[in-house]
C-alpha cells in the first residue's frame, strides 16, 4: 500500500523567532519512504537537522518576522496490515528492563504516575499481567473518557482527564500511559499520521496521538482513543509525553493561521504517456485532473 503524507502549517510571527519542528517521518520508517521527506519553508530558510535524545528527527531554524509556511509532501510504502496484536505478550520484570526503559516508568509533565498508584491497582491490579492488562486499560479509558475538541487545552494532565473526564486524543493517551506506568509497564507517547483507511467514519485529517508499551522485549502500539487496530499508522516521534514531541516549538510568539494535513492511500495511475499531469495547487505535486485515458 502507498500512502501520501503531506502538511501545510502557517504562522504569523511578530518578531524573528527560533523554532524546532518534529515533522519528519520517524527514522525507523525511513527505509519505507519512496520520496524525500524534507521540510519546505516559505520564505526559504537555512535549516539544520538533528536527532534528539529519543531518536526523533528534528529540524531547527530561525524564522524572520512576518508570515511563515512549513510544508512537505512524501510517499511512503506501508504493509496495509492493521496494528499487530499479541494477546500472549508478557510484561518484563523491572530488574530485567534495559536501562533506557526506566524513564518510561516515571512521572513526566502530563503523566503524574505517583498520584495514580492506588487507583491503577484498584482498577487493573486483578487483571492478567501483560497484554490483557494493557488492553483492559485501553478499554477503560476509551469507555470512560468523552471526546470533545472544544475541551482541549495545553495544560491538561492525566489527573485532569481522570477527574473531568473529557479530552482529545492526546489526553486519552496520557491517562492510559499513566495507568501503565503506575503498574510498572513502560509506556511512551507517540505521534504521527493516521488516516481513515479501513474505517467507516471519515473525520477531518489531522496528526494523531497513540501510545506504545514495552512487552516481550519490543514496543507495541495501543490507542486508547480509537481502541482498535488501525491501518496506515505512520510514526513521526516518541517521548515521555506530548511535551517531548510537540510538532513545533517556538522560542517566542508564533500565531497559528492555517493547518492542513493529508494522509491517505494513493492508487498509482495507469501509465499513459499522452496524459498531461497538472500541479496540485497546495503542494506543487503532479497529479491527474481526471483518470488518464478517460
Amino acid at each position: 500500500m502507498l500512502i501520501r503524507l503531506a502538511y501545510d502549517i502557517q504562522f504569523d510571527l511578530p518578531a524573528d523567532t527560533a523554532m524546532v519542528a518534529l515533522l519528519h517521518v520517524h527514522p525507523s520508517r525511513v527505509q519505507d519512504l519512496l520520496e524525500p521527506d524534507e521540510l519546505q519553508t516559505e520564505p526559504k530558510l537555512n535549516v539544520t537537522s538533528y536527532l534528539d535524545t529519543f531518536g526523533n528527527r528534528c529540524t531547527r531554524f530561525v524564522a524572520p518576522r512576518g508570515h511563515l509556511r512549513l510544508s512537505s509532501s512524501t510517499l511512503i510504502r506501508d504493509s496495509g496490515l492493521p496494528d499487530p496484536v499479541s494477546p500472549s505478550a508478557r510484561e518484563t520484570p523491572i530488574a530485567d528492563l534495559p536501562n533506557d526503559m526506566l524513564r518510561f516508568l516515571l512521572s513526566s509533565r502530563y503523566c503524574e504516575v505517583d498520584l495514580f498508584a492506588h487507583t491503577a491497582f484498584q482498577l487493573f491490579g486483578q487483571t492478567a499481567p501483560g497484554w490483557p492488562r494493557v488492553q483492559s486499560i485501553c478499554d477503560w479509558v476509551h469507555n470512560h473518557i468523552a471526546f470533545d475538541y472544544q475541551q482541549a487545552r495545553p495544560t491538561k494532565t492525566a489527573m485532569d482527564v481522570y477527574t473531568e473526564p473529557i479530552g482529545v486524543c492526546r489526553d486519552f493517551q496520557h491517562l492510559a500511559i499513566t495507568f501503565c506506568r503506575a503498574l510498572n509497564i513502560p509506556a511512551r507517547y507517540a505521534t504521527g499520521y493516521l488516516g481513515d483507511i479501513g474505517v467507516p467514519v471519515v473525520l477531518p485529517m489531522d496528526f494523531s496521538a497513540w501510545f506504545e508499551v514495552w512487552l516481550d522485549g519490543r514496543w507495541w502500539a495501543f490507542d486508547a482513543r480509537n481502541n482498535m487496530p488501525r491501518i496506515g499508522r505512520i510514526l513521526m516521534a516518541t517521548g515521555r509525553d506530548a511535551a517531548d514531541v510537540a510538532l513545533t516549538t517556538s522560542f517566542g510568539q508564533a500565531d497559528l493561521r492555517y493547518f492542513f494535513v493529508v494522509t491517505e492511500e494513493e492508487i498509482p495511475a495507469p501509465l499513459d504517456h499522452e496524459a498531461e499531469p497538472q500541479l496540485d495547487p497546495t503542494f506543487g505535486l503532479p497529479y491527474f485532473a481526471s483518470p488518464p485515458g478517460a
